[in-house]
């Protein structure tokens, strides 16, 4: 093998360096945009216009990278925004309820149909008509300054349908419920420190409910009892992160955590689930991996598009210099593997694409050729049933339902 103009005999990097990265501590460089999907050149400031730059290896370019991770310097240039759309094919359905959800997030999946949080309580929206499994409270939040967020109520499913989190996104409260006989199993309460900044913690992975219990605590319970399974002494594994929205891998395996640290900085994390809950690792979240950080920047749409692939929205390293589009990370390597120019707004994935709610409706984002591939127009759903596919909307009674037919031709 030739040697690079680096100097190493070694796999081509992904990006052109100019020669002033060449060294053991590189300059702050800029990500300089190629115009050729979302690929990009790493250049210092002082060249951002030259064209002639050096190939390096995969080890060289990786180290400028890491480098760019601590840099404040943005973007240059545009990324291509690629549209290959097709027809978005599908099923349709719709039937009128009389139920009316509390919000955008109160609508969740179940596995014969849909749950609802109403005025009245939780509503199972089945075949047979709708039926009141539970009469819950939304927890109220006492606290007395303006929040830095509008707090809103949420609801999340377990994949077996037998249990539901009632919680207050930004805001401090939560009940998880076992839908069998309508239950109340377990209160949560995560603290009312800086709560109104992030979504409320919790999610599911199988009958684990996994939820904040402090602003830097997570802690997994038994579904069925509220039985703690994860007691552990952090006086000596302290954690600065304010624990954000929870988003579990498909096969169990990961649990992404999306929340901040002072500066404040978004810094989305990856707990090694598996070894948390069988007591391999007892401080797996207190010492989750760290996939990047970006100033002033979390609470931002992320989903897993398999078992070892996460995308997060948006791309870059600063709030104030960040492109729309994902970031896409592999585990267990946790390391960048593309961008995607282009997704913006709430964000879901099935069978390997992207399904995102915008303005014109949903879009169909394929990440392989890192392309929009179908636009679903005027539709924009609240929930999302992974183990069927379907999407759906409640709005003023009536619910609307549209099922992929899978991946579209390319």
């Amino acid at each position: 093998m030739d040697l690079l103009p680096c100097g190493h005999a070694a796999l081509v990097g992904r990006s052109r360096l100019c020669e002033h990265l060449l060294v053991e501590q590189p300059p702050d460089c800029h990500r300089r945009l190629t115009g050729v999907g979302s690929g990009f050149d790493l250049v210092c400031p002082a060249c951002a216009e030259v064209t002639d730059l050096v190939v390096a290896c995969e080890g060289c370019v990786a180290r400028v990278e890491e480098h760019v991770r601590g840099s404040e310097l943005g973007w240059l240039r545009v990324p291509e925004v690629r549209y290959l759309d097709g027809e978005a094919g599908g099923t349709w359905a719709e039937r009128e309820w009389r139920a009316v959800a509390l919000g955008d997030r109160c609508l969740a999946p179940l596995p014969g149909g849909w749950l609802v949080l109403t005025a009245d309580g939780l509503v199972a929206l089945e075949d047979d008509g709708p039926r009141l499994v539970a009469e819950v409270d939304v927890p109220a939040d006492e606290s007395d300054h303006r929040p830095r967020n509008q707090r809103r109520a949420a609801v999340h499913t377990s994949a077996d349908g037998r249990f539901a989190a009632v919680v207050t996104d930004y805001g401090q409260f939560g009940t998880v419920v076992d839908l069998r006989d309508g239950s109340a199993v377990l209160a949560l309460d995560r603290g009312g420190y800086h709560a109104d900044t992030t979504p409320f913690p919790v999610a599911f992975a199988g009958s684990t409910v996994i939820a904040a219990t402090s602003w830097n605590r997570l802690d997994a319970f038994d579904a069925a009892t509220g039985r703690l399974l994860t007691s552990r002494d952090l006086s000596q594994r302290y954690s600065g992160l304010f624990q954000g929205s929870l988003h579990p891998s498909p096969d169990g395996r990961w649990l992404l955590c999306d929340g901040w640290l002072w500066s404040p900085a978004g810094q989305p994390r990856v707990v090694d689930l598996q070894a948390w809950l069988n007591g391999a690792d007892p401080y797996a979240p207190e010492s989750a991996r760290v996939l990047t950080q970006r100033r002033h920047a979390w609470d931002q749409p992320a989903a897993w598009v398999d078992e070892r692939t996460v995308a997060i929205q948006r791309m870059g390293f600063d709030d104030d210099a960040m492109l729309p589009g994902v970031e896409l990370y592999t585990l267990p390597e946790h390391k960048l593997s593309k961008l995607l120019a282009g997704p913006d707004g709430p964000m879901w994935a099935h069978d390997g694409l992207l399904y995102v709610s915008t303005d014109a409706g949903l879009e169909v984002w394929d990440p392989d050729p890192g392309a929009r591939t179908a636009l679903v127009e005027g539709f924009r759903p609240h929930a999302h049933n992974p183990a069927t596919g379907a999407f759906a909307r409640l709005s003023g009674g009536r619910l609307t339902t549209w099922t992929p037919c899978g991946r579209m031709p390319r």
